[in-house]
């Protein structure tokens, strides 16, 4: 089984994507990470995203406030940032505290500046086909991951195994436009191993350690997988039993050292778009 690692895809995304800041005109990208509280998780994908962003030659700030905030201020404070001519992405870490109303930061956000894909606007592009739209960094990850393995994706059964508005739904659509056969399943389908052997691409995000083993696996298949969990000895693991499948699959991801380690640059790349976008705007 070949193993595709995320560091490989990262590389030749990172060249691409430094080639093309070297030709833009305008002032370097700029990114707000925007944190409410001190969640460790958010706090290493934080350091992670900022890290990837100097690593390109972007700009990246954050912007950190206290769970206290009141839903209200955040808003306030969430349109300023909103407004800000200087900035040109804005990630918000989520998810938000409970008092925070999440939904209505997700449609207060400019479209052109969600390089993560909350808006509904964004997420309405992305199911009605129309590129200009952000898709989630995670769903757009796994197509660069498959892109970079050249294999044809034409014509292919992909099975889902999840259906999140982060991952599973937006990325059952990116794959429709790459013409795949799609099918989305999640932890309540009817005989679901049964489900997952017809695939060609078996892509897992229902976030259960390691529910998906040899016996969902199609010989020859290619498995992405998009879980990230803990383990019965509290490591990182993810959907899929990555040493049950070594002898079935063709190609399949790592977790960690997999899909998570494309998104941040998959970040990158929408800032890019974003600033040249609004560059276009302004002449």
């Amino acid at each position: 089984m070949q193993i595709l690692k995320g560091t490989d895809v990262v590389a030749a995304m990172n060249s691409k994507l430094k080639k093309e800041l070297s030709q833009l005109s305008t002032p370097i990208p700029h990114l707000a990470i925007v944190r409410i509280g001190e969640r460790p998780d958010d706090l290493s994908y934080e350091r992670g995203a900022k890290k990837r962003m100097e690593t390109i030659g972007l700009h990246c700030s954050s912007y950190a406030y206290p769970e206290t905030i009141t839903n209200t201020e955040f808003q306030k404070i969430f349109a300023d940032l909103n407004a800000d001519q200087q900035i040109d992405g804005i990630l918000l870490l989520r998810p938000l505290p409970k008092h925070i109303d999440e939904q209505a930061i997700a449609s207060l956000i400019d479209p052109e500046k969600d390089v993560d894909g909350i808006s509904p606007i964004n997420m309405a592009k992305v199911f009605a086909g129309d590129s200009s739209g952000f898709a989630p960094c995670t769903a757009e990850a796994v197509i660069e991951m498959l892109d970079y393995t050249q294999i044809p994706l034409a014509g292919k059964q992909a099975v889902l195994v999840g259906r999140s508005l982060v991952v599973g739904k937006p990325l059952s659509m990116l794959l429709l436009q790459k013409n795949c056969t799609v099918t989305i399943c999640h932890t309540k389908t009817a005989d679901l191993s049964s489900v997952c052997q017809t695939a060609d691409i078996l892509i897992a995000c229902a976030g259960r350690a390691k529910m998906l083993n040899q016996s969902y696996i199609r010989p020859q298949a290619v498995v992405i997988d998009v879980g990230i969990n803990l383990d019965e000895n509290n490591k990182l693991c993810g959907d899929v039993d990555f040493e049950s499948i070594s002898p079935v699959a063709a190609l399949a991801t790592p977790v960690p050292g997999g899909v998570g380690t494309v998104t941040t640059s998959v970040l990158a790349k929408h800032l890019i778009e974003s600033a040249k976008r609004r560059k276009a705007e302004i002449e």
